[in-house]
């Protein structure tokens, strides 16, 4: 009988090569900061049972972390996957052979509940996104694929909405997905997700404290003084906000229908609809309210690589 490991504190385990495989595991959760056992199974595709024999080793070895913060689950009702982020010696093992570039500089180990449930929303929509795009033999692009721009900070910028405030803006996750138009051209749609879990206040009496009210009038700001062409020098984008319940959604709607211009650059959506085709229409369109697809257009597929990380 095997002997039962401890969850979260690491135990004397049988040597372990790591294989093309786990590098795929070890770049994939980095690539998401965090991902549990169910989404990395549905990435790679392995039977489960070997994959949590392999994560268990990852673990134990000390190649990935397994976050603190969910202790608090294993104390309600009901069972959920373990979620695991990088360790130091996978972010040198990134460094030194994966020659990954990019690393996330916080301790997985010991971040908090709230910021956990958060980058859980982001992983859990990218995945779910990934997924539909390969089923539809669509490539996806995140942040390290898009060949914009060199820039430190990239992926923020600032702008002034009305009353001239000077407000910041940086997305949940910047992605695009590339597909051929009807003609047989190869083109790119750009999206900006927000994961909003409910805890921000929708709207507030002054646009000086934060609300999602603000959010959006900062990507409409964006839009108008086409700081995303000169910034990242992409013609057009959109935003996705992906929420917790329905009723959530109707608010977020309403703060929308309530801005000047750049209704049509939202889609809303509620985390129901992750498990459904994200390019059928699912999203709420911030212009009708109606239900939209991810894309507007007819779409054909783009062969994607092999060696692409998102095609492990």
């Amino acid at each position: 009988m095997e002997k039962r490991l401890p969850r979260f504190e690491r135990a004397a385990v049988a040597p372990m090569q790591l294989t093309e495989r786990d590098r795929t595991i070890i770049r994939l959760v980095h690539r998401h900061r965090f991902l549990s056992s169910r989404q990395i199974i549905a990435l790679i595709g392995d039977s489960s049972l070997q994959m949590l024999r392999r994560l268990k080793l990852l673990y134990h070895h000390g190649f990935l972390e397994r976050p603190r913060a969910q202790l608090q689950y294993y104390h309600t009702p009901g069972t959920r996957p373990i979620v695991y982020g990088v360790s130091a010696k996978s972010v040198m093992l990134l460094k030194q052979k994966l020659g990954d570039s990019q690393l996330w500089s916080e301790k997985n180990r010991t971040v908090g509940q709230v910021f956990l449930e958060h980058a859980l929303l982001v992983s859990e929509t990218m995945v779910s996104i990934e997924l539909a795009c390969r089923k539809h033999g669509i490539r996806l692009l995140y942040e390290d694929e898009l060949d914009l721009p060199v820039d430190k900070q990239p992926f923020q910028w600032r702008v002034k909405i009305q009353g001239g405030m000077n407000v910041g803006v940086i997305p949940d996750r910047v992605f695009a997905i590339e597909y051929k138009n009807q003609t047989g051209q190869v083109e790119r749609a750009y999206f900006f997700l927000e994961a909003d879990r409910g805890t921000m206040p929708v709207v507030r009496n002054q646009l000086a404290q934060t609300s999602f009210r603000r959010k959006l009038l900062t990507y409409e700001a964006t839009w108008e003084n086409k700081v995303h062409q000169r910034h990242l020098g992409i013609k057009r984008f959109r935003v996705i906000t992906v929420t917790t319940v329905a009723a959530r959604v109707q608010s977020l709607l309403l703060a929308c229908s309530q801005l000047k211009r750049g209704h049509g650059l939202f889609l809303f959506a509620d985390t129901s609809a992750l498990k459904k085709d994200l390019f059928s229409p699912v999203w709420r369109n911030g212009k009708t309210g109606e239900l939209s697809p991810l894309l507007d257009l007819p779409i054909r597929q783009v062969p994607v690589s092999p060696d692409s990380p998102t095609n492990p």
